[in-house]
């Protein structure tokens, strides 16, 4: 049974807590779309953890992690990861990674950085991690796939040459800078033969034959619906497909053996990076919650920038969860809010004068204010509460406010950034 896990507004929600947890009873866990620009926190045993581009079900002996072919693959961050983990004392992940995955290439993390210094106050808030130059080769058909890595080596040599060729004509003449020397990027491709060697297979003939063996896999999304490059924010956006349906094409499985798609909700707001956010607040109230927010404040795992911060946005989310196909959602950072003494939410947007309860593309975004309700906080400390029962009611009153809004039955709370600090509901939504 495949079931996936994603997020529902612009990141940062607390997937991999909750891949984490998940991945507890799962057999195979898979990243199928983006690259080393996630950030997914984990908080267990081991330590604390920022995974960038593996899984964050890698910590359990009896999973294996599967690199998509929809994922950017960077070779040295991947093998760099690995070390990393076992060195902390995880033990030896079993990784596979897609023979068709694509390699992010040294010059895509330097084309990157090239254009946000080129369009300066009006970049894009890029990671600088490749994503977007990588994923333009992609569909430009002028990447690199792991299989062309153990091609004919002459082979592989002419077609850098000939990429670079034109690439150079943009590093020379528009970014003003030295070329990139092919012979470079040649040896390079050489080096990160041998590091994925020992990890490459067919994924999609694998994860066949884990279906059919009625394995349970789950596959992992990065970012959120309003960072979707169709159905997000554009052109705010990232350069892959964050929505759960991907994961069929950017794992290498039919799309109906998707059943189950757990969407992740924030019970606040929080975006890392440019873009529309109509529910966002400003100074001193948006210093307090990002100060007490997440597992150590609100600043991105991968790029260390304070996070934009916000109340509750029922319009985004509720949109974000049916974008999604959402059949259930796991609502985070629930324990952040107990100091408030008012909750405020946003369900409407007002737009040239008139109130929807519908998300909107970024032009009528552009002009859209919040419309709040207010409901009343339970200002005491959650964390270590177990059962649903035992929450304040003015915090239950939130939880179900919320579902209410989504219109999607929330099965989990969490209630702290420990791997078991959760809640388990059943929902009067549930069928």
């Amino acid at each position: 049974m495949v079931k996936a896990i994603v997020g529902a507004n612009w990141g940062d929600e607390g997937k991999g807590k909750i891949t984490d947890m998940l991945a507890e009873e799962s057999d195979i866990i898979v990243r199928f779309q983006g690259g080393s620009n996630a950030g997914h926190t984990i908080i267990n045993d081991y330590g604390k953890f920022a995974l960038h581009i593996l899984p964050s079900g890698v910590f359990y002996n009896h999973t294996t992690s599967v690199i998509g072919n929809g994922v950017a693959l960077n070779i040295q961050n991947l093998v760099d990861e690995i070390d990393s983990l076992v060195k902390q004392g995880v033990p030896q992940p079993k990784v596979l990674v897609s023979d068709r995955a694509q390699i992010l290439m040294p010059y895509h993390i330097l084309f990157d950085q090239y254009e946000e210094e080129r369009l300066g106050g009006k970049s894009f808030g890029s990671t600088k991690s490749g994503i977007a130059p990588f994923y333009s080769d992609k569909y430009a058909k002028t990447g690199f796939q792991v299989n062309e890595l153990f091609d004919n080596e002459d082979v592989l040599k002419e077609k850098v040459y000939r990429v670079l060729e034109t690439k150079n004509v943009l590093v020379e003449h528009l970014y003003h800078k030295a070329p990139i020397d092919p012979e470079e990027i040649f040896q390079e491709l050489l080096k990160y033969r041998e590091m994925i060697r020992p990890f490459v297979c067919d994924v999609s003939v694998f994860l066949r034959d884990a279906i059919k063996a009625g394995k349970k896999i789950l596959l992992e999304g990065q970012l959120g619906s309003l960072k979707d490059p169709d159905f997000g924010i554009y052109p705010m956006v990232t350069s892959s497909s964050t929505l759960a349906s991907y994961g069929a094409i950017g794992a290498g499985i039919p799309g109906y053996e998707i059943k189950e798609v757990v969407t992740v909700v924030k019970a606040y707001s929080s975006a890392v990076g440019a873009g529309e956010f109509v529910s966002e607040i400003f100074g001193a109230e948006a210093d307090e919650l990002r100060r007490r927010g997440g597992d150590g404040g609100e600043f991105g795992a991968t790029t260390g920038r304070p996070r934009r911060m916000g109340w509750f946005d029922a319009v985004a989310s509720r949109y974000g969860c049916r974008m999604q196909g959402a059949t259930e959602v796991a609502l985070t950072v629930l324990d952040v809010l107990g100091y408030l003494d008012e909750l405020p939410v946003c369900i409407g947007y007002e737009i040239d004068g008139k109130v929807t309860r519908d998300f909107p593309a970024t032009p009528q975004l552009k002009k859209a204010k919040p419309v709040y309700t207010t409901l009343p906080g339970w200002k005491t400390e959650i964390r270590g509460i177990t059962k649903y029962e035992d929450l304040p009611e003015n915090c239950r009153n939130y939880i179900e406010f919320i579902e209410k809004e989504l219109e999607v039955p929330i099965t989990m709370v969490s209630n702290g950034p420990g791997r078991h600090e959760i809640i388990h509901r059943r929902s009067s939504l549930t069928k």
